[in-house]
């Protein structure tokens, strides 16, 4: 993924969740969209350097998408849309290896309804396998290791529970997280955030749900999908926004 004119900027604060006010470096304040939900207390620092893209439109409050934040010497990517694309098509490359898999992909679909869920990858294969992977993005980390979510999410606990009753009636299940920065050595769920999705996750894994992490190569106005990074649920994840 290549952004188009980006610029840097520093962070100055976030009156709510969806702006943010930086400064660029012609001394001017900008306002614009920060494209997660997410707290991202962690990152979203005064004097921070921002990667900011000039995205003008009259269908636009904002005239800039917020897509980046440096942390140390380390770009993170918060783009909440990027994970899906990098996905499918790492999934379709090869990239990404969905090790129950068997046979060639020959239909793909992206937000295919099942039950009260909507997941973002339906797949079929040639050997008749039908496969769901449910994608979320990864941006908290702390001493190299990422962990999600930072905030609770009632919406990821739903899928991960209706994954698991999918996986039930036969079909191929993945939890798939994108962690959009590089420097990881394992992926963990933020369970002091929410000990009931670390609980679904255990119990999704016992019944058959796989869960994968991939990391990311990031620039201020680029990412790319790197490698698998090991899953843990178990492993000890210190919050830093605690």
């Amino acid at each position: 993924m290549k952004y188009q004119q980006v610029e840097i900027a520093f962070f100055i604060e976030r009156p709510n969740r969806f702006i943010a006010h930086c400064l660029n470096q012609q001394g001017e304040v900008i306002v614009a969209h920060v494209k997660n939900t997410g707290r991202g207390k962690e990152v979203l620092l005064p004097g921070a350097k921002v990667a900011v893209a000039y995205t003008p439109s009259i269908k636009r409050k904002t005239d800039y998408d917020l897509i980046a934040v440096k942390k140390g010497d380390n770009w993170f990517n918060i783009d909440s849309q990027l994970p899906n694309r990098l996905a499918l098509e790492g999934i379709l490359s090869g990239t990404i290896q969905l090790p129950s898999l068997i046979g060639k992909i020959v239909k793909f679909k992206r937000e295919v309804r099942y039950r009260q869920s909507i997941f973002d990858i339906y797949l079929e294969t040639d050997s008749g396998q039908k496969v769901f992977v449910e994608v979320k993005g990864m941006t908290l980390e702390n001493k190299g290791i990422g962990a999600f979510p930072d905030a609770p999410t009632l919406r990821g606990l739903k899928h991960v529970k209706e994954l698991v009753e999918a996986r039930q009636e036969g079909y191929e299940t993945y939890v798939l997280f994108i962690a959009q920065f590089e420097h990881l050595h394992l992926a963990t769920i933020n369970e002091a955030m929410q000990p009931e999705l670390a609980n679904i996750i255990r119990y999704g894994q016992l019944n058959g749900v796989n869960v994968l992490a991939y990391n990311c190569q990031v620039t201020a106005d680029c990412v790319n999908l790197k490698q698998a990074i090991p899953f843990d649920v178990e492993a000890s994840f210190e919050d830093p926004n605690k």
